[in-house]
């Protein structure tokens, strides 16, 4: 994303205007705007006249000959835990924390996106110790690694650690901080990442403790809520987000609502089974902020008027002898079902993995070629919103800019097949 971009999402983001307001306080049309925010390779791109950039730079609180250089400035977060540079907690994060964090996301698109190179943590060294089976954060953690030019050791599974063999969780985290620059902690057990960073100084990231949080993940899905709100003329501040499936042991959830809390008059419907509840505390959590909370176990009501249907799977390997009772494949979010209670505009999201088995109790392929599924944008977005925090924790965020030049190979302009057709130009 260029200097360009980054600072129009910024401006947008902290004025928390919709594309059609911000335009219209700048005195441009919603056309011309457009056209400064789309990537540098489209063809319709444009470079923003600077009387306009000028104008921009003032508005994010720069001296009025600051301009673009000034406003990007801001580009900072700060992610701390007990003093130290880890991330274990969603609770670690203010609305504005979280939204400085996603302007250097944002200005990680275009490495994420293979347009361009850095080698910023060209030496370091990544640990993902993955205790519990993971694919795709696994390889989103070590992809994000390796864009900024650091190195990846990866183990997976407790069978194959020597927790094993009766290892602390203190010993096993000092020892790996002795190998690598930071660690990247799966665990079947909640609390557990937070014992990891308690015993090492370097950075810790929590991907994932038990039934507990999943930190990063609702950053990615705040981040991709943020950016289609954008491109559709939507603000968080009032959304109507419906939570639907296995809440009680989802930690992706767990995460994102209290993340969404931080903001203004929202209306949180969780959909789930009677024995399949959001936790009390959770609930409790958001209670504290100006929102509105309904349960049901209607899936088809659950859905009416929602702008983001947030879907989750079952999660079996946390169950012991819980009744599932009405978490039946009649809980499928399905084409037919969306087109029957969804607007145009909703986004339907996931965390995945999704069972695609027919007749399965979870997201349907058959939406796959509906372009409100956004799934596959979460997963993309993945990799620039875990740079940010790989060079927030490591301190290289504001070399990244500066360390960037062209990639050499050829890539797609189009990931996936059943891309919609504005995925990558929003």
């Amino acid at each position: 994303m260029s200097q360009q971009q980054t600072v129009l999402r910024d401006a947008i983001r902290r004025l928390n205007m919709t594309r059609d307001t911000f335009a219209s306080r700048i005195g441009v049309s919603r056309r011309a705007l457009d056209t400064w925010l789309l990537p540098d390779e489209s063809p319709e791109s444009r470079t923003m006249p600077e009387i306009a950039a000028r104008y921009v730079g003032e508005i994010l609180g720069g001296m009025p000959e600051g301009g673009l250089s000034s406003a990007t400035q801001s580009v900072h977060a700060d992610i701390s835990f007990e003093g130290r540079p880890q991330l274990v907690s969603i609770d670690q994060f203010s609305r504005e924390s979280a939204e400085a964090l996603f302007r250097t996301a944002d200005m990680m698109q275009p490495i994420a996106r293979r347009r361009k190179i850095t080698r910023v943590l060209e030496g370091a060294v990544l640990a993902n110790l993955f205790f519990e089976a993971s694919t795709r954060t696994r390889v989103s953690f070590g992809s994000a690694f390796c864009r900024l030019g650091g190195s990846v050791c990866d183990t997976t599974g407790f069978t194959f650690s020597s927790m094993a063999k009766g290892e602390s969780i203190y010993d096993t985290s000092r020892v790996i901080s002795g190998y690598a620059d930071a660690i990247v902690v799966r665990h079947q057990e909640q609390g557990s990442v937070a014992e990891f960073a308690r015993a090492t100084n370097i950075p810790v990231i929590n991907a994932g403790d038990g039934p507990g949080e999943h930190p990063s993940q609702a950053l990615l899905d705040l981040y991709t809520i943020q950016r289609e709100f954008s491109r559709l003329g939507k603000i968080v501040d009032g959304a109507h987000i419906a939570m639907v499936g296995d809440l009680k042991y989802g930690r992706t959830v767990h995460s994102l609502a209290k993340l969404l809390s931080l903001y203004k008059g929202l209306k949180f419907t969780l959909v789930s089974p009677s024995s399949l509840e959001m936790p009390a505390h959770i609930i409790e959590r958001i209670a504290r902020g100006d929102h509105v909370i309904e349960q049901t176990t209607d899936l088809h009501a659950g859905l009416v008027g929602a702008d983001v249907v947030y879907a989750t799977r079952i999660q079996k390997e946390r169950f012991a002898d819980e009744s599932i009772e009405g978490y039946t494949p009649d809980f499928q979010i399905n084409q037919a079902l969306v087109d029957a209670t969804c607007g145009r505009d909703t986004l339907i999201m996931h965390p995945l993995p999704r069972d695609s088995r027919p007749g399965a109790n979870d997201l349907s392929v058959d939406l796959n070629h509906d372009s409100r599924l956004a799934i596959f944008r979460q997963t993309d977005n993945g990799i620039a919103v875990r740079m940010a925090i790989f060079a927030t924790l490591l301190g290289v965020e504001h070399q990244v800019r500066h360390s960037m030049r062209d990639a050499a190979w050829e890539s797609p302009a189009s990931i996936g097949p059943d891309d919609a057709v504005f995925q990558g130009f929003d």
